[in-house]
């Protein structure tokens, strides 16, 4: 049994709101489409057609979604064993999988009719291929044979555990960081997340601290020796690391804070998660955002 998963804090449900990257950033592009996407169960009269349309995904979307569970089910092929991957029918596997998760989903361009259809082998799926192609080529997965293989069975890999959400706690504050691969090596700890979309370091910059927070919360680990990465899977493999230090985790604990605290002035009851009433959650000045966004009929935006 591994030493991380036993470790590992779990948490009884709770109804206060967590801090995440995806929940602040829909919080700060637009108010209304927050409540759709957070408190939609409060929109009664809306419900079903809320429902459907947070359902509703994009290419770029399924790109990374596919690619992530792709490489998870290699990362946990090679726990189990050492053996050449069969490329040929590890492609096959990739493509078949391509056509099996995006033929149970709505496209949002098919939707609003901006298109008939996606050609979902050369949209799609030849993006994933070239990303796996990526992937296995690239340095990290070499060095996790030679130097990460001898600890395989502490890898933590994303989708294992459906029950898992990246809890933790910053300084006290309920959030979620999810990681999408950990492993020790030595005395240090690697944290690998895999992008398909453009490099942002702002943007990434933070959820590498989250990923790190919440390893330091989990494992006691020293934040010194936490070696978070994101991992650029296209157009070719590229990464960025950071070395952080307590300084960065307290910078990073204030703003989740301060983000936490932005997000509460919209509940009624902060303990709960009670929403305010709809009407509060104001639409964004920018309109010029609405013509990308999935709830723009509710808004007669459309």
């Amino acid at each position: 049994m591994s030493v991380y998963k036993e470790k590992l804090r779990r948490f009884e449900y709770t109804d206060i709101l967590g801090w995440s990257y995806t929940r602040f950033s829909t919080f700060e592009e637009c108010k209304r489409k927050y409540f759709y996407e957070y408190y939609r169960k409060h929109d009664l009269e809306n419900r079903p057609r809320i429902d459907f349309l947070k359902s509703l995904t994009t290419v770029p979307l399924e790109i990374g979604n596919i690619s992530h569970k792709l490489i998870n089910r290699l990362l946990q092929r090679l726990q189990k064993s050492s053996e050449e991957i069969d490329l040929e029918k590890f492609f096959e596997y990739a493509e078949r999988r391509t056509f099996e998760i995006c033929g149970e989903k709505t496209f949002e361009e098919v939707y609003f009719q901006k298109r008939e259809e996606r050609d979902l082998k050369v949209e799609v799926f030849e993006k994933v291929s070239l990303a796996m192609e990526n992937f296995l080529k690239s340095d990290r997965l070499q060095w996790l044979f030679r130097e990460a293989s001898a600890s395989k069975e502490d890898w933590f890999v994303e989708h294992e555990d459906p029950k898992n959400f990246g809890e933790c706690r910053i300084e006290n504050w309920k959030a979620y960081c999810k990681v999408d691969f950990m492993f020790p090596v030595g005395d240090e700890l690697f944290i690998v997340d895999w992008k398909t979309g453009k490099q942002d370091y702002s943007k990434h910059g933070i959820q590498l601290k989250g990923y790190a927070g919440w390893a330091n919360f989990q494992f006691g680990s020293d934040i010194a020796k936490i070696r978070p990465t994101v991992a650029y899977l296209l157009p070719q493999y590229s990464e960025n690391s950071v070395s952080l230090d307590v300084y960065d985790i307290d910078e990073f604990a204030d703003l989740v804070k301060s983000q936490t605290e932005q997000m509460y002035e919209f509940c009624e009851i902060p303990e709960t998660n009670f929403p305010l009433p709809k009407e509060a959650f104001a639409m964004t000045p920018h309109e010029a955002f609405c013509k990308y966004c999935k709830y723009r009929e509710l808004c007669d935006r459309a």
